[in-house]
């Protein structure tokens, strides 16, 4: 382990496996409402270790809604939902102050939290909203608070969006601008379930009881989680790898193909590089690794 200790090295690799084995825990309990979808949940909770948002993105009925509820009690985290339509404005997102009168007559300004005020907001069919709602979230998954009569409010902490959109659905929607979809580490695309799985999800959830799940993380054990990633050691030869990647994926760089500067305009800036240097080390851990690029087994893989 590089930088550290025998000490410190040892005291980490528990930690790791500590951690490892609760996200397998932590999946385990996902898996049991949400079934078969092993890639999905598998992104998200990269998305929810490495502090990032994510855009689940299928049709309706797919169970977007259901995972992200179910999410919320496993990680223990305070969850809000918004269902995004036309007529939504900021202030329904972010909340408003109000004018108070007091029973000695006097007024004074409250201000009362909007649905933003939580640790997982579910933001439902996001681009059905106008470009100045959908603005609205730009420096809450950024920055983590926002800014209302001049006076910054924090976030909850941790704070992610989970936000969904319907891929096929055209009228009455609003792109989302390329500012609000680079605030989003990972684009989750949810299909069609297999043949089998669809078989499993039939007798599952269409008898008398519903599949329970547990809690197993909380707010403060997934920060402590959030830093604990953050401590993975990533090697010379991964970091090159995504330095190589990203570089060629911009027109202007040397290092870029004929296609790329053919087909894109504009390349991924450096936090692409900042979310694919803490992906890999999310799902190094995910997949039961101390590092990214480590291929020896330290413990049984989760799946």
């Amino acid at each position: 382990m590089t930088g550290l200790s025998d000490t410190e090295g040892a005291a980490l690799i528990a930690e790791i496996e500590q951690l490892a084995g609760r996200l397998s825990e932590a999946r385990a309990s996902v898996d049991r409402r949400f079934i078969g979808q092993d890639k999905v949940v598998e992104l998200v909770l990269t998305a929810l270790l490495c502090g990032g948002h994510g855009l689940l993105v299928g049709l309706p009925g797919l169970g977007k809604t259901m995972l992200v509820d179910t999410l919320s009690t496993v990680m223990g985290l305070k969850s809000s939902r918004i269902q995004f339509t036309p007529d939504l404005m900021p202030a329904d997102i972010l909340g408003s102050e109000v004018l108070d009168t007091a029973a000695d007559g006097t007024r004074a300004f409250r201000f009362i939290e909007g649905p933003v005020f939580c640790q997982l907001l579910m933001a439902d069919e996001i681009n059905r909203a106008s470009p100045r709602t959908q603005s609205a979230l730009l420096q809450a998954m950024q920055e983590k608070e926002v800014t209302v009569a001049g006076i910054h409010r924090p976030l909850g902490r941790p704070f992610h969006v989970l936000a969904t959109q319907n891929p096929i659905e055209q009228e009455g929607t609003y792109p989302l601008p390329e500012a609000q979809l680079d605030r989003f580490m990972v684009q989750i695309d949810v299909d069609y379930p297999d043949r089998d799985t669809e078989r499993d999800i039939l007798l599952a959830t269409t008898g008398t009881e519903t599949a329970e799940v547990h809690q197993v993380f909380d707010a403060d054990s997934l920060i402590a989680a959030q830093q604990t990633l953050r401590r993975m050691p990533v090697g010379e030869s991964v970091v090159e790898m995504i330095l190589d990647l990203v570089r060629a994926c911009r027109p202007g760089e040397a290092e870029a193909g004929e296609r790329v500067k053919a087909a894109v305009a504009w390349g991924p800036g450096p936090r692409a590089a900042q979310a694919l240097m803490l992906g890999v080390r999310a799902r190094a851990l995910l997949n039961g690794r101390l590092a990214p690029g480590w291929m020896m087994w330290r413990r049984s893989p989760a799946r």
